[in-house]
């Protein structure tokens, strides 16, 4: 398949990216929507008229970001609802309370370089439980509603991270390797990476397109346990330009179609065969097919 390329690049931002792009009356999911990266992807796309749900553990920070969004945007067309990933009751609550097609579901949410080893009452590892599973079941819940809307599309936020480690098929939750908490992290992100690629091949024939993004070095409290963001200042974008490569895959007619595809600064990452200092890339195993499709399996499975 060839590269795609758009007119944008690093220091696009969602403005610039959703010129022209009305969403009045489609309906979104944005996962992790009160804080950081997720805060800004939901103000832009209320600022484009979607009628936008978050999904988030706190629902009073939820409250406060959606007021704090219609008072910046004018927008009244948002919805919080309790979402805990890491909790598959949460998550099937948050199942049972949607109703209509699904437009845009955006896998925003995130937990990043957990100190020491954590697991889900299920057994799993928390960063691959909430990164990953939680998402990956969240979609299957949500699937009819997205099959119900006839071209919809979901946004996976991967990572540069991912380029620490694959998925590790025969040690998922650390059960048997020493714990890392960036190469646990890394694990979580191709499997969210992986994701894309296999939905698009098994819900294309539903009008879904799903793709991952990798949206840039922006100082959230996602970096809470790694000291805050380390990333050369040269390199590191704002909010506006973080979410931006996300709003475009999520809006833009230009991908109109396009999925399991793995995006940075608003382009088809290049493949890459090993890890440079400046991260850039995607793995060949976060996008190859086969992954994806024993991942795919081995969730159903895991899900029960």
């Amino acid at each position: 398949m060839a590269r795609i390329t758009t007119p944008f690049g690093f220091a696009s931002t969602t403005a610039e990216v959703t010129r022209g792009i009305d969403l009045t009356g489609k309906a979104v999911v944005v996962t992790g929507g009160a804080s950081g990266l997720g805060l800004e992807t939901v103000r832009a796309l209320a600022a484009l008229g979607a009628d936008v749900t978050m999904g988030v553990r706190d629902v009073e920070a939820g409250n406060r970001a959606a007021a704090d969004v219609a008072a910046s945007t004018g927008h009244q067309n948002l919805r919080v609802l309790p979402l805990d990933l890491a909790d598959r009751a949460s998550i099937h609550d948050f199942i049972a309370r949607w109703d209509g097609p699904l437009d845009i579901l955006i896998n925003n949410a995130g937990v990043m370089a957990i100190p020491e080893l954590q697991r889900t009452p299920d057994g799993w590892e928390l960063q691959f439980a909430t990164n990953y599973l939680g998402h990956f079941e969240l979609a299957q819940g949500l699937h009819p509603a997205l099959a119900e809307a006839g071209a919809a599309r979901i946004v996976s936020v991967s990572s540069s991270g991912h380029l620490f480690s694959p998925v590790v098929f025969d040690d998922l939750h650390f059960d048997f390797r020493p714990y890392d908490p960036i190469v646990a992290y890394g694990q979580s992100k191709s499997a969210t990476t992986l994701f894309a690629v296999a939905a698009s091949r098994r819900w294309g024939a539903d009008g879904i397109t799903a793709n991952a993004v990798m949206p840039g070095a922006i100082a959230t409290n996602l970096q809470r346990h790694t000291g805050g963001l380390r990333t050369p200042a040269e390199r590191r974008k704002t909010p506006q330009q973080g979410a931006a490569t996300t709003l475009l895959l999520a809006t833009s007619p230009l991908l109109e179609g396009v999925g399991g595809r793995y995006f940075e600064d608003g382009n088809e990452a290049e493949v890459v065969t090993h890890r440079t200092p400046e991260l850039d890339g995607v793995a060949a195993y976060a996008i190859d097919p086969d992954n994806a499709d024993r991942l795919w399996e081995r969730s159903l499975a895991l899900l029960g």
